[in-house]
């Protein structure tokens, strides 16, 4: 069997490893010219986490990112929601890891080009379509160097390429545009001082003023200093999809005025703010879930097939946990129309209930709940949430997505 990658993000390249260890020849296809370490942070839970210590990435991950030890939330006066510890701390099997987006890729690229082999990854190769014949899928890629269309014959086809998937774009070319939600993202890294652990992950305040801090380097850390990921969110006024870039640099003065006020004992969020060199806007979107991912020997994996807002971490691990369940159905079902339909019929299902579950917030509705029942603050927030509902939204959120303790026994 021959299965060819749409996409050389954490998605596509967890899905070629996975792939080449059960004896799957693998082609990946990239449409950028060079893969470089972009992005900013992202959370590793132990579900995901879990799937890369199973491809022998455990000593990288921990060399590079940092082992999440807390959960916390916050109003927007600084008063504490809920606070609950992560991965191991909490009695996990496997860490939970906080880690530059771009060190992740380059590190799953490495593995990739040691293993699959170099040869076999191809950027600047962009999809553009693709036709069925038989037993075999034929897929056209141009080469953004010279234009000439190249053509590749496999026995699956996989977009793994991204929330603006071109191969779901050639699936579902119209009425499939991205959903807004009115809410903006500024995003950043700031090196500062460390605060309450120098290991844990915090958000403030509620659905439409929220600030998110979690550090992602550990070689920092243990030079007593601090790699601050950090995510502004506001509503925007007029509360429709910008058409301009949507990953574009910004001057802090668009939103840094909302949380001038944001200073507490423990840490300085103005002060996060003021660190950064470069700041990057993004709309907080997703896309409504579709009916199929699978046709006939195309699939969707990963954002190009369930897009969703930013929410309990698990945009990379449900692509994760999407590549494990395919790469296990290729590799167990001779039947390979079925293996696909298969994996459609697992993982469809639970990432759309994970979808629509962030467009409520996911376990992040504490805060909102927070905000609604005592706006001006709380002298105890039991006294406005009762513990077990506290309780009961963690652990609801969790055995959604899959990282509850029961699903993740050694």
């Amino acid at each position: 069997m021959k299965v060819a990658i749409a996409g050389a993000g954490i998605g596509g390249l967890t899905l070629g490893l996975m792939l080449h260890e059960r004896g799957i020849e693998v082609e990946i296809f990239e449409a950028v010219n060079e893969i470089k370490p972009l992005g900013v942070g992202i959370n590793l839970l132990p579900h995901a986490s879990q799937q890369l210590l199973q491809l022998g990435l455990e000593e990288c991950l921990a060399e590079r990112g940092i082992e999440t030890s807390t959960l916390a939330y916050f109003n927007k006066l600084g008063q504490e929601i809920w606070r609950e510890p992560r991965g191991r701390a909490a009695g996990y099997p496997y860490p939970q890891f906080s880690i530059h987006r771009g060190e992740l890729q380059m590190a799953l690229l490495e593995a990739a080009g040691k293993r699959i082999g170099d040869g076999h990854i191809h950027a600047g190769h962009a999809f553009t379509a693709f036709e069925q014949a038989g037993d075999k899928v034929v897929s056209t890629f141009t080469r953004r160097v010279d234009g000439s269309e190249v053509r590749v014959e496999s026995d699956v086809l996989v977009g793994a390429d991204g929330i603006h998937s071109a191969v779901r774009r050639f699936l579902y070319p119209t009425g499939d545009e991205p959903r807004f939600s009115g809410r903006m993202l500024w995003r950043a890294v700031t090196e500062g001082e460390p605060y309450m652990d120098g290991r844990s992950m915090f958000m403030a305040g509620h659905q439409d003023q929220k600030f998110v801090c979690y550090p992602i380097s550990e070689p920092l850390r243990q030079k007593g200093r601090s790699l601050i990921n950090w995510i502004a969110e506001l509503r925007v006024p007029n509360g429709e999809l910008p058409k301009t870039d949507w990953n574009r640099k910004v001057d802090k003065s668009v939103f840094e005025q909302a949380f001038q006020t944001w200073k507490w004992d423990w840490i300085d969020i103005p002060s996060v703010i003021n660190g950064a060199s470069e700041i990057y806007e993004f709309p907080l979107v997703d896309r409504d879930p579709v009916p199929r991912w699978t046709f006939g020997r195309v699939t969707l994996l990963g954002d190009a097939a369930h897009p969703m807002y930013p929410i309990g971490s698990n945009g990379s691990a449900q692509a994760i946990l999407d590549a494990r369940y395919l790469s296990d159905c290729l590799a167990t079902d001779p039947n390979t129309l079925y293996a696909l339909r298969e994996y459609e019929a697992e993982r469809l299902p639970r990432t759309a209930g994970i979808v629509l579950r962030n467009r409520m917030n996911g376990p992040e509705q504490v805060m909102q709940m927070a905000e609604e029942k005592a706006p001006n603050g709380f002298r105890h927030v039991n006294d406005v949430i009762p513990q077990e509902t506290l309780e009961a939204i963690s652990l609801r959120y969790k055995r959604l997505a899959g990282f509850d303790k029961d699903s993740l026994k050694s």
